[in-house]
Formats: structure tokens, C-alpha cells, sequence
């Protein structure tokens, strides 16, 4: 007896996926809701388990095929617990051979699966995946694992040549081969590429800056955490000081929290924070909803959770549906400046960056303080340049002086 495993439903409107990545091969043993296979849709990678335990079946689709809801893309055999161990066992001693997304460390251990955005990473970094402790789920190697390791690489000190008669001519270093490969992109890259086009030649894009003073902000979080951390059981970070700041602009500024539909202008008496989070497959983009009645730790804990399911692929449609504003964070990456684009149908966008100690003029003396740069691009069509200043402005302030938060001015 064999049970079919089928692509499940995906969410409303949503009729196809593509194959992202096989995580078990025909003929390996498979338990009970182990994962087996990563669908990719517009928004989000989906895992699919295994309905029963037994020995993987054929592959009906390829990684990179289209696959609709309901479609059939393998089978799980029963089998017996000898059987289950057999292939795990021809597994180990047959020749590893790779695969287009899996790369053999050494002769005489499992191959390394990794989805082709990691793969790509590996290649373009020069990093031995098994030299890499994978964060993702069940111990999966990220692209951030990648980039983390290819750092540290870069920052470990070269030995120090030592030189001698023969080295005194220079020696041209043989030029090897030069490659190229082609890897077509996700379904959710494709969507995102497709979505930040739209937005560009559909909105009147402007970005207006500021720079933000952080040191009120840092003394408060350091004088807080470890109490915050204990009461409430998760980090308090700059994000819900920047979230709250935000919800007071935009009550101020309703043009900045409203949307452009057709000929109409639709204002919202809420806000809805979409905090742009990197995940394995690409930026994603959940929603924080109802900002502005949650507390601190309401918004801490709703983006860590955000945080950990983007990481381990299992964040929903529906986290992505709504949105009325959007914070994205690149200094987190080290980013100095940048123009965010909207992500439609909002009409604006926060874009923070790295902080980084800077000489300024504070009452008429130079000091040093820790600066951040703060971009808020937005939709000319709708908001208005003095709007646009304001509603920045006023994040400003309140980040410089946070007592404005809890008095909400």
C-alpha cells in the first residue's frame, strides 16, 4: 500500500507553486510529518510532511517544476523497519555523486542539500558547506550561515609570506577556468522583482532623509533589557521604539498611513507595520497589525516570532496580507543610506540604517554622538513634500526624545 502525497492547499487565490527543493530522495526512510519537500509560492516557501512513515516513492516533479494545488508529486511506500533501514544503508555506501543543489563534503559522509539560493552563496563565496553549522531548520544551511562564514574567512589574518631567493621574480599564478551558471529564480524572488518594478513606474517615487540621534534611545535600552527580557521573555530592540515612533506619525499625518485606490484615497483609522525580515528565500515582509494598540513588548514579541518562522520557511499568507506602512532595517547588514521602495499598495516606507558614531554640534560644541541615517520614501501622487518632512520629522523627535512616546506627542 502506498499514500499519495499531494501539493496542499496554499492559501486563497492561490492555485500553483514551484518545486523549491526536495529534502528526501526515492528510497530513503521517512517518518511520520518529517518534511520532505520546500514549496515556493509568490510570498512564501511552504514545507511539505509526509502524511505516513515508510520509504520515499518517485519524484513525479523536478525542483524548478510548476506544480498546481491537489497535484500528485510523489508517494511514501510502507515498509517494514528493515525495509526503512535498507535504503539509508545503500544510501551511505553507494558513490556520492552531486547533485545540481547538493554538494559531497567527503567520501564518506552525507551529502550537504542545500536550496539553490544557499548553493549559489556557496559558490560565489568559495565556502566548504561542511565546514559550515547550519541555523536553519533541523540543522539546514542559510544563505546568513553562508555570509557568516565567508566573513569570518575574510577577517581570519593570512599567513605571513615569507620570502626567499626563488620568489624574488614575480611568478604569473595560472589562470584556471572561468564559469558561469545559470540558476532560474524563485518564484518568490520573480514576485519580488515583478512587485518593486510595478512600484517604480506605477508610483511617483520620492524619498525624503533625516539623521536620528540614537543616544537617548541606547541609554533607555540599556537600562532596561535585562528587566524587559525577564518580564516579558524576549529582547527589547530598536524596532518597537521605531514602530511606535512611526504609529505617532502617522496618526499625525493620515496621508502617509492611507493607500491610493483608483481615484479614491482610502484612510485608515489603524496601523498595520510591516517589518521587512531577510529570509532564507528572499525578503519577506509580515505584518505587525494594529500597532498602534499594542505595547512595547506586544511589537517585540509579534517581530521575533516573525523573526523565527521566516527562518524556518513557515510563515503564512496570511502574515503578508494588509499592510498600511512598512520598516525596513538595512543597517542591520551595515547599510549607511539607501531609497527603500513602497511596497504597493502602501504609499510609504521607513528605511533605517546602521548607527555609527559621528562628530556633531550640540550646543555649540562638537561631540560625538551615535547617528543613524532615516529615509521615508513615499508616493508624490498622494503625499505632499511638507508631509512627507513632517511625518519624518516627527519619528525623529520622538526616537531622540522617547518620553514623547509615552505622552504621545
Amino acid at each position: 500500500m502506498s499514500v499519495e502525497v499531494k501539493v496542499p492547499t496554499l492559501g486563497e487565490s492561490v492555485s500553483e507553486a514551484t518545486i523549491g527543493q526536495w529534502l528526501k530522495q526515492p528510497g530513503e526512510a521517512v517518518g511520520l510529518d518529517e518534511p520532505i519537500a520546500s514549496l515556493e509560492t509568490d510570498k512564501v516557501a511552504i514545507e511539505v510532511m509526509a502524511p505516513a512513515a515508510g520509504v520515499m516513492g518517485p519524484q513525479v516533479a523536478k525542483e524548478g517544476d510548476t506544480v498546481n494545488v491537489g497535484a500528485l508529486i510523489t508517494t511514501i511506500e510502507d515498509a517494514s523497519p528493515a525495509a526503512g533501514a535498507e535504503p539509508v544503508a545503500k544510501r551511505t555506501e553507494a558513490p556520492i555523486a552531486p547533485a545540481s543543489d547538493t554538494l559531497a563534503p567527503a567520501a564518506d559522509s552525507d551529502p550537504v542539500t542545500l536550496s539553490p539560493a544557499v548553493r549559489r552563496a556557496v559558490l560565489e563565496h568559495g565556502i566548504d558547506p561542511a565546514s559550515i553549522k547550519g541555523s536553519g531548520k533541523d540543522g539546514r544551511i542559510t544563505k546568513e550561515d553562508v555570509v557568516a562564514a565567508a566573513q569570518a574567512k575574510t577577517a581570519a589574518p593570512a599567513p605571513a609570506a615569507v620570502a626567499t631567493p626563488a620568489q624574488a621574480e614575480p611568478v604569473e599564478a595560472p589562470s584556471g577556468p572561468r564559469r558561469e551558471e545559470r540558476v532560474k529564480m524563485t518564484r518568490l524572488r520573480q514576485t519580488i522583482a515583478r512587485r518593486l518594478k510595478e512600484a517604480q513606474q506605477t508610483a511617483a517615487l520620492l524619498t525624503t532623509f533625516n539623521d536620528v540621534d540614537m543616544t537617548k534611545v541606547i541609554a533607555a535600552r540599556d537600562a532596561y533589557k535585562d528587566a524587559f527580557a525577564k518580564k516579558h521573555g524576549v529582547k527589547l530592540g530598536f524596532m518597537s521604539f521605531f514602530a511606535k515612533a512611526s504609529v505617532l506619525a502617522l496618526k499625525d499625518i493620515p496621508a502617509v498611513n492611507a493607500q491610493l485606490q483608483g481615484d479614491e484615497i482610502v484612510y485608515h483609522d489603524y496601523v498595520d507595520i510591516s517589518i521587512a525580515v531577510s529570509a532564507p528565500n528572499g525578503l519577506v515582509v509580515p505584518v505587525v497589525r494594529d500597532c498602534d494598540t499594542l505595547s512595547f513588548a506586544g511589537i517585540e514579541k509579534a517581530i521575533a516570532d516573525f523573526g523565527k518562522r521566516a527562518k524556518d520557511g513557515t510563515l503564512t499568507m496570511d502574515d503578508m496580507k494588509g499592510g498600511t506602512f512598512t520598516i525596513s532595517n538595512g543597517g542591520v547588514f551595515g547599510g549607511l543610506m539607501s531609497t527603500p521602495i513602497i511596497n504597493p499598495p502602501q504609499s510609504a516606507v521607513l528605511g533605517l540604517h546602521r548607527i555609527e558614531d559621528r562628530a556633531v554640534v550640540r550646543n555649540g560644541e562638537i561631540v560625538i554622538r551615535p547617528m543613524m541615517y532615516i529615509a521615508l520614501s513615499y508616493d508624490h501622487r498622494l503625499i505632499d513634500g511638507r508631509e512627507a518632512v513632517t511625518a519624518l520629522k516627527t519619528i525623529k523627535e520622538a526616537i531622540e526624545d522617547p518620553t514623547r512616546l509615552l505622552i504621545d506627542l
